[in-house]
């Protein structure tokens, strides 16, 4: 079962309690990130500190609040600020690194394959509200967590994190708003670009009251790495991928399904760079959609067997590190399942691949 932490207060403050509530795991992921760091991304742990550090300057003038988030984490974990600073734009380094094909840093079976996530319409489900969920795959050993906040304004957010990270990334909140995210490469992405980073952006869209706000987040200039952001609330859902290229929105009457890779990117001069691993994502997208669409008006118990799926495991919707990840030592697998229906705002959520680790409900 994921940790789970109730938060309150201000930013720094809240920063603060998960601090010293997850110093450990902090610390586990701070290990666990600067050694692949090294492994994956060829990047030195001074090289990836002076990036955090950089792009932390950045976030004190696009987001005090989420600054003073970081530098709460710090305090309260007794962790060095540049290094939880690296922690929260992990995203920019690492991606922007599997990007890089001159010289190659990754092997195909070494890059970021996995997330895959899907919306169903109300007109479509079992009980007629919207549903959102995925299943999450990155590193195996990064420690999740599940939070509870309480901001001042009185909204209310119940989202996954890594330990480390701030405000959230995978949630609901109690405006009825939900948020699933992929992570996508394209020709362009550059951290030193300092546009709002990925998770800034999931905190700030988790903390808006409509649809129409969060997908202005998503869509805020400049745009300086790739990501897919999912989105929902009422009866209306919308898939919106972007890139320091373009943009594309994606919305469908019955289903939206995304995995890793775009949809159409040349329709919209987006570039994508050769990655042999895109195929793979092809398929868990393909699953995921045949398996929602076996049921006329599919309910939890047919989503919980849709993100179970194994199909071409261990690259399946449901993941698991391969035998050579783990000879590597840099091993893949489902790190955390998220069911959510928007319209009693409860969130389901699996510690592990859900085909072997039970879901656990929680409600805003």
């Amino acid at each position: 079962m994921l940790p789970y932490l109730q938060l309150s207060g201000p930013p720094y403050e809240q920063g603060h309690q998960q601090g010293t509530a997850w110093a450990g795991q902090i610390a586990h992921n701070l290990e666990l990130y600067f050694r692949r760091f090294e492994v994956e991304c060829r990047l030195s742990p001074s090289e990836a500190r002076e990036r955090g550090a950089r792009y932390f300057q950045a976030i004190r003038a696009q987001s005090p609040a989420y600054a003073q988030g970081i530098e709460g984490i710090a305090a309260g974990s007794g962790q060095p600020l540049v290094d939880i600073a690296t922690l929260n734009v992990r995203y920019e380094i690492v991606y922007y690194q599997f990007a890089q094909d001159t010289p190659p840093v990754y092997l195909p079976h070494e890059a970021p394959n996995g997330c895959t996530a899907f919306a169903l319409m109300p007109a479509h489900s079992a009980d007629g509200h919207l549903w959102l969920g995925q299943n999450w795959d990155w590193m195996e050993g990064v420690q999740g967590a599940l939070q509870h906040v309480t901001e001042p304004d009185g909204t209310r957010i119940l989202a996954f994190t890594e330990a480390g990270i701030f405000g959230g990334k995978i949630g609901l909140n109690s405006h009825g708003l939900g948020l699933c995210i992929n992570g996508l490469v394209s020709v362009g992405d550059n951290w030193a670009g300092l546009g709002k980073p990925f998770h800034l952006r999931t905190y700030e869209v988790l903390r808006q009251k409509n649809l129409e706000a969060a997908q202005a987040v998503v869509l805020e200039e400049p745009r300086t790495a790739s990501g897919n952001f999912l989105l929902g609330q009422g009866a209306q859902a919308v898939d919106i991928e972007v890139s320091p290229q373009g943009v594309c929105r994606w919305q469908d009457e019955r289903q939206l399904v995304h995995a890793n890779h775009y949809l159409a990117p040349e329709r919209y001069g987006i570039e994508v760079p050769p990655i042999e691993w895109l195929d793979r994502s092809h398929h868990r997208a393909e699953r995921l959609a045949l398996r929602l669409g076996e049921v006329e008006k599919p309910g939890l118990e047919d989503f919980k067997a849709a993100l179970s799926d194994r199909d071409g495991a261990p690259y399946a919707v449901c993941r698991t590190a391969s035998p050579e990840e783990y000879a590597l030592g840099e091993p893949y697998r489902t790190i955390v399942s998220v069911i959510m229906n928007l319209g009693t705002k409860e969130l389901w959520i699996s510690d592990g691949p859900p085909h072997e680790n039970p879901y656990v409900r929680y409600q805003v």
